[in-house]
């Protein structure tokens, strides 16, 4: 099958590959087009393993909510350049919107995309994490994003129970701002805490403090960082005075998930 300059041109446009790698699939596959573009597929892939090594430390990340589901995709990519780039951020978006109608297993429905990207951009791009949280009974899902060059950097998925869609976003707000590492303090890896509260102790101890006193002292510090760590233990950036698990009163929060690209 013969081919012509604009079926190159075409292919170039369609794959992002340079002339003569074009010229050489449509030869290579007697200028079919689609074969053309399955044979780069495959160079991609090679290409794309040799990229695997680069450090992906930018991206996007997605949100969307639908009812009472929410789900949050973040795609990485080495520069940013690439992440604020329209068919990445298009990307992402359309896989968040299809794992909070589908599931998290949907995310493996876009491989074949995520791979032409790879070889149209020509960088480290692959699906980082996936959450998708549901409300149940007597409960709310919120949302934040924060965006910055028109890609999401930090969003924040929040189920609440007990309270209002209002007092859900108002904490996945604070979240945003505060970056919790964990919702509860029961969710702390112990390897975490037992090793700070070593640390504290020969601080403590460096320090001068009375034996007798120890004890209050470590337990005070160990409390400050958890606060920094511990959502519901936080102070609300409203209203300092009052912690979290105040501001909720009666009402808890049953699922919590953030990202924050390069974070």
């Amino acid at each position: 099958m013969a081919f012509t300059a604009k079926d190159v041109q075409a292919l170039r446009q369609a794959t992002g590959v340079g002339f003569l790698d074009a010229k050489k699939a449509l030869e290579s596959c007697d200028g079919d087009m689609e074969e053309a573009r399955k044979w780069l597929r495959v160079q991609g892939k090679a290409s794309a393993a040799k990229r695997a090594d680069r450090e992906a430390g930018e991206g996007a990340v997605a949100v969307v909510r639908n009812g009472n589901v929410a789900a949050m995709v973040e795609m990485r990519c080495e520069t940013d350049f690439v992440a604020k780039s329209e068919e990445f951020v298009s990307l992402v978006d359309e896989i968040a919107a299809r794992v909070c109608a589908e599931g998290t297993d949907a995310v493996s429905q876009f491989d074949d995309q995520i791979e032409k990207l790879l070889t149209t951009l020509k960088e480290n791009i692959s699906i980082g994490r996936v959450y998708r949280l549901e409300a149940g009974d007597d409960e709310v899902v919120d949302t934040y994003i924060h965006q910055q060059a028109g890609r999401g950097v930090n969003g924040v998925l929040i189920v609440v129970k007990g309270a209002s869609e209002e007092v859900a976003h108002e904490i996945a707000v604070h979240a945003a701002f505060t970056k919790p590492l964990y919702l509860n303090r029961e969710d702390v890896p112990q390897s975490e805490i037992d090793a700070e509260r070593k640390t504290v102790e020969e601080i403590s101890r460096n320090e001068g403090k009375p034996e007798a006193a120890l004890p209050k002292i470590i337990e005070g510090r160990m409390n400050g960082w958890f606060k920094d760590r511990v959502l519901v233990e936080q102070s609300y950036v409203k209203d300092e005075k009052q912690t979290i698990a105040q501001f909720l009163g009666s009402a808890s929060i049953t699922a919590f998930a953030q990202v924050v690209i390069g974070g």
